[in-house]
């Protein structure tokens, strides 16, 4: 380490780039505890190595973060269960929350470029190899010359390994309308509804093949499919005594759902031509404590 890069300078230039370092690995593991992590052991790998010789220090820690995310989805059924569910696509990603925005264009187009849920979703359908080339390349235009050495293959053949993510990405990842009133129209018709116990107002809002992954931890996670099954499930979620505060949830119309000041869950959607395609419920008191939920 050289005196221009001692200890606070390294630490200094280390913090210019956390924030792409955290996006690289929430994209990667759809967990922010899992992120964070993964960003501090990046920091301890720079730390014990220091900068010499590296000529683009965002470069080498985008990939570092990456290498370090590649083994942590390798190895993730052997440090934890996955959900106890019928079906593990009940899984809902770690949410980023915000406060709604107040009408500042630049703050609102700071929000559009976040990750939804149902793009951390199809992401975790990739194999680990697949997810770091297309998170890598596609999200923060790495080149492939430098993603190869890390999933241990040519450049040609972490191409075709984007190119194939790519495709699956595409395939998958539902059609949303992106305009934050509609979003909103949508969500509050269904909890209007759902409150008012008017189930044919909730199956009216709901697409016929709308998907509900609810995950409450363990065995209590579910995913449904259907208008008018979800309709009958949303009918169980009614609960007295139950304030929902409207927020961003990946950018996109969310609410939380508190009970005395307790948090019950975070709800958001995907919508589209006006009708909820996909409905996301985190219910699990664990990972809800863990999250930084705006001021109720």
């Amino acid at each position: 380490m050289s005196a221009a890069d001692g200890p606070e300078r390294l630490a200094d230039r280390f913090e210019e780039h956390r924030g792409r370092l955290r996006a690289v690995a929430y994209r990667m593991l759809g967990s922010l505890p899992e992120a964070e992590d993964a960003v501090q052991e990046a920091w301890l790998r720079l730390h014990r190595t220091g900068a010499d010789g590296i000529d683009n220090l965002g470069g080498w820690l985008t990939t570092v973060t990456g290498r370090i995310c590649l083994d942590l989805l390798r190895s993730r059924a052997a440090r934890r269960e996955e959900p106890m569910s019928e079906d593990p696509g009940a899984f809902v990603p770690d949410p980023l929350l915000a406060p709604l925005p107040s009408g500042d264009p630049e703050r609102e187009a700071l929000h559009a470029d976040s990750v939804g849920l149902a793009l951390l979703v199809v992401l975790r359908t990739l194999e680990p190899a697949e997810r770091l080339a297309f998170v890598l390349h596609d999200m923060f235009a790495v080149p492939f010359d430098a993603i190869a050495p890390v999933v241990e293959r040519t450049p040609a053949a972490t191409r075709q390994l984007a190119s194939r993510a790519r495709r699956r990405v595409r395939a998958a990842t539902p059609v949303a309308d992106p305009d934050l009133g509609r979003q909103r129209a949508a969500l509050d018709a269904f909890l209007a509804a759902s409150r008012a116990g008017d189930f044919e107002a909730l199956v009216a809002v709901l697409h016929p093949d709308v998907v509900l992954r609810a995950d409450a931890g363990g065995p209590l996670s579910r995913l449904v499919r259907g208008a008018r099954t979800v309709g009958e499930q949303a009918m169980l979620f009614r609960q007295d005594a139950v304030r929902v505060q409207p927020v961003l949830v990946n950018g996109t119309a969310g609410v939380v759902a508190r009970r005395g000041g307790r948090p019950l869950s975070v709800l958001t959607a995907t919508v589209a031509d006006g009708r909820i395609t996909e409905l996301y419920i985190l219910a699990d008191p664990d990972r809800l404590s863990r999250l930084a939920l705006p001021a109720a």
